[in-house]
């Protein structure tokens, strides 16, 4: 009786077993055929590693307010930040520019050169 029981699994087997073959799936199209590339966004110039402005800034600025660039920042406070934190983020080029000032720090967070916010 166990044979029996048996005999419709080995025949269920015996068909996983077959030389049929499934015809390969095609090589995925090169990268540079999918998307064109996009042009690197423009920020105007920018603050780099050292706090140093990598262009000249219109200063059109005339306060330290939400939306004023990088480098209009280093302009309005006269003398270069004490840290530059330059990343990528889910906006695009996020920046945090660090100044410490006798008994506290101020933090300017920016967000595709532009002021977002500040925290003293």
């Amino acid at each position: 009786m166990r044979v029996l029981v048996f005999l419709p699994a080995l025949a269920a087997l015996s068909a996983c077993t077959a030389t049929e073959r499934a015809a390969p799936f095609p090589a995925p199209p090169p990268p540079s055929a999918v998307l064109p590339k996009a042009p690197a966004p423009s920020y105007g110039p920018v603050l780099d590693g050292s706090g140093a402005c990598t262009g000249s800034a219109p200063e059109t600025a005339a306060a330290i307010e939400p939306g004023i660039g990088e480098c209009d920042l280093v302009r309005l406070k006269g003398r270069p930040p004490t840290d530059v934190l330059i990343g990528e983020g889910r906006s695009g080029r996020e920046v945090q520019v660090l100044y410490t000032e006798p008994g506290a720090k101020e933090l300017y967070f920016f967000v595709n050169n532009r002021l977002d916010r500040i925290v003293r």
